[in-house]
């Protein structure tokens, strides 16, 4: 496969992923921000450090308003949801033969939706873009899922979905640290209960985790299920374990390991020797650090092994 058309691959799957996610942190911060008593300059400001948004946006000061048109409107933020489909498209048109047609009509499709969007109009509106965008997300990846060879080109795609998956929960949490870890005198409040489920809701892991934990909503639950669990698709070990196999598939394929393979089994290694508590030991925001580092890092590796 042409170098061009694995990074537009690659790239593909990380900014659908991506507008599929700060959709999701956009609803969460809305949610968060309409409860009685919440600091709904806070809430919306926690939203804005998940996706590192310039300081104007996560200091004291910045309204709801800004955050939101910043983090689904403005074309000159690259991470945008706007911003994100737009260069999706651009990457499957790059490469149009190498997607199959369900594939391009889920690009192609309404594309120009949020052009006509206005800032004055998001107020009334923002729920029904935010559904719209995750439409758009699941439907592309059930077409590649149900259309898409299983070679190389699908391999890099996944690649694309699972790093910035991956870096999206640990930012997540990381924003959420001291939420996750509260005053021990506020501990099972009302406001606690809202706080942590808002964090599953944000990664569509409310009912997944009362399946596994029942009513047991604890910040060390949450915290060893979004990071451990290996059978929820959105956490950290669920996206290792897929980024460890599709780089495996593309050694085989090319005959040749890199240092990606020994970076993504690296980390799932140190991820099952973890336990809830061995995780809290270590200290959980030292490793999310040193999660995203790593996925940072595996990310310029996958790059610089595959010529893009």
């Amino acid at each position: 496969m042409l170098s061009r058309t694995a990074e537009n691959l690659f790239w593909m799957g990380r900014y659908i992923e991506r507008a599929d996610a700060t959709a999701r942190l956009i609803e969460m911060g809305r949610g968060m921000a309409m409860l009685p008593g919440s600091n709904e300059s806070e809430e919306w400001r926690s939203v804005a450090r998940a996706t590192a948004a310039p300081e104007s946006l996560t200091g004291e000061g910045a309204a709801a308003e800004d955050v939101i048109r910043h983090l689904l409107l403005d074309a000159d933020n690259p991470s945008s949801i706007r911003s994100c489909l737009v260069q999706a498209r651009a990457n499957g048109r790059a490469i149009r033969t190498a997607l199959t047609q369900d594939m391009w009509e889920t690009l192609n499709d309404g594309w120009r939706t949020l052009e006509q969007a206005t800032p004055a109009r998001l107020k009334d509106d923002l729920p029904r873009y935010l559904d719209w965008t995750r439409q758009r997300a699941a439907a592309f990846r059930g077409a590649a899922e149900t259309s898409l060879l299983r070679n190389d080109g699908y391999a890099f795609l996944r690649l694309g979905e699972y790093v910035e998956r991956a870096d999206m929960t640990l930012r997540l949490l990381d924003v959420k640290y001291y939420v996750l870890l509260p005053e021990t005198d506020v501990v099972g409040g009302g406001r606690d209960y809202h706080q942590w489920t808002s964090v599953l809701r944000a990664t569509s892991a409310l009912r997944t985790y009362h399946h596994v934990h029942r009513d047991n909503y604890t910040p060390w639950g949450i915290a060893e299920f979004l990071v451990l669990n290996r059978m929820f698709p959105r956490s950290v070990m669920f996206s290792y374990l897929g980024l460890e196999r599709y780089l495996e598939d593309l050694a085989a394929v090319y005959g040749v390991r890199r240092a990606c393979q020994n970076t993504a089994a690296g980390m799932v290694k140190r991820l099952m020797g973890f336990d809830t508590g061995g995780l809290f030991q270590f200290g959980l925001h030292e490793f999310i650090v040193e999660a995203v580092g790593c996925t940072h890092r595996l990310s310029r590796e996958i790059a610089a092994a595959y010529d893009f």
